[in-house]
């Protein structure tokens, strides 16, 4: 089952269905998500995801509501009549939220709904992205500004096609997650994004070391191609003992760090020390 798929099984089985003030804004949620259609005041609620639908028609039945749930191919829908619903504003067969004060329980469940409604989050272990489609503009603003009340920032999706909001940080998600209830998820998601960036550090650092290593080399193939230049050009018997003796180690040694060729002199040095007589046989070699 995918991450996002047990994240809608957690919430769909969270027991506060006796709380009726937090049953109607998680209804609201539901009603203002992108998945939520409305004509003269006749609803029309379609999903593939089965938890989704579950906890919707678990939400109708503790506020009285006579519904029927029908199969379009793949697609869970659910249609009702608002005749009795004066929670909410409609327009032009458009639903609003009634702006009003509540309390951070009740902006909580009004959170939850309309993730319920019309959330996604991907795999974490892919990418952190999750997102919140809503059925207008006015609602997608008033959710927006109720979670940054509530701390935790997303962002606005820039798209002529739909009303949506989003997040790409892990931290802020795993926030939000505690925010709706999904208590469960939230470990989950934490150790996957824990894992993700001892993995990421693990990597860097390899990549880091990789990148050491071959300057190493690199530096030490100029070296050795400066000592056979100087060899060859019958100038290596002419140099003095210090450069012999390092030159002969580099040529023994070709993939050996600064620092333990300097041990193996016979007076050992520092690593700029060795540096320095490298330095000085590569200006020999190069010096007409």
């Amino acid at each position: 089952m995918s991450f996002s798929k047990e994240l809608k099984q957690e919430l769909s089985k969270m027991n506060n269905l006796a709380k009726k003030d937090q049953v109607t804004q998680e209804l609201v949620g539901y009603l203002i998500s992108s998945n939520t259609s409305i004509e003269n005041k006749n609803v029309r609620y379609a999903t593939e995801n089965e938890y989704n639908i579950n906890r919707f028609s678990k939400l109708l039945n503790n506020m009285n509501t006579d519904f029927k749930i029908e199969m379009e191919g793949k697609t869970f829908v659910i249609k009702f009549n608002l005749k009795n619903f004066d929670i909410l504003k409609i327009k032009d067969n458009n639903i609003y939220i009634k702006e009003e004060n509540m309390s951070e329980e009740l902006n909580r469940a009004l959170i939850r709904g309309v993730f319920m409604g019309a959330g996604s989050i991907n795999n974490p272990t892919n990418k952190y992205h999750l997102e919140i489609a809503f059925s207008n503009k006015e609602n997608e603003n008033y959710i927006l500004q109720l979670i940054e009340k509530l701390g935790i920032k997303f962002k606005i999706l820039k798209s002529s096609k739909k009303h949506s909001i989003y997040i790409k940080d892990g931290e802020e998600i795993a926030k939000f997650l505690a925010l709706i209830g999904a208590n469960s998820s939230v470990l989950k998601f934490e150790d996957i994004r824990v894992q993700k960036e001892m993995s990421g550090k693990v990597n860097r650092l390899v990549n880091c070391k990789s990148a050491n290593l071959n300057k190493t080399l690199n530096a030490s193939v100029e070296q050795i191609n400066a000592i056979n230049k100087l060899k060859a050009n019958k100038k290596f018997n002419k140099l003095d003992d210090n450069l012999k003796e390092i030159a002969n180690l580099r040529l023994k040694n070709p993939d050996m760090p600064l620092s333990e060729l300097g041990k193996l002199l016979a007076i050992p040095v520092g690593k700029s020390g060795v540096n320095y007589r490298l330095k000085k046989l590569i200006e020999l070699a190069n010096d007409n």
